[in-house]
């Protein structure tokens, strides 16, 4: 099947690691709200998280806390025109450097486990570098995929960092 990318006719490889060149990493920004929700919902409603985001207003007030700020950072990961990963965090200028918190990470269900989210934590990375950005954050529970996945792309537990949360009644 030809495809047409960057304005050049090419040959969509056969194997995914052919394919893995033919990928780039894109920000987006509150105008492709839609776009995002859409991935969003469609990954973290499906095992293992299988979160509830029927309630719209909900997921479009979640997509303005990560998308609609000043210090907003959302990347995206495109094979050709498919959406396939996604991170959405935001910029924070500490004393000590510049980091890019990732508040949601994910990639698209039928390719999780294909190697496309380490090669987009290796895009991430080299975008953060180019801007002068020196750390990633994140946080996950120790329960899921996720876990293992960032553990075996570099990132450490930060062993002396507790999350804290209270519910309220």
């Amino acid at each position: 099947m030809a495809n047409v990318f960057l304005g050049v006719r090419r040959i969509r490889p056969e194997s995914l690691w052919e394919r893995y060149q033919y990928m780039k990493l894109v920000t987006l920004n509150i105008t492709d709200k839609e776009l995002v929700k859409n991935f969003f919902r469609e990954v973290f409603t499906k095992e293992p998280w299988n979160d509830d985001w029927s309630d719209e207003e909900q997921l479009d007030l979640y997509m303005l806390d990560l998308m609609g700020n000043h210090n907003s950072l959302t990347l995206a990961y495109f094979d050709d025109e498919e959406l396939v990963a996604l991170a959405m965090g935001h910029i924070r200028h500490w004393y000590s450097a510049t980091e890019y918190y990732i508040d949601e990470l994910c990639v698209k269900t039928q390719l999780q486990g294909q190697g496309i989210g380490g090669k987009f934590i290796s895009a991430i990375e080299e975008y953060l570098k180019k801007h002068d950005m020196k750390a990633i954050f994140l946080l996950t529970e120790n329960d899921v995929p996720a876990y293992d996945f960032y553990k075996n792309h570099g990132f450490k537990e930060l062993k002396n960092n507790v999350a804290f949360a209270k519910w309220l009644s």
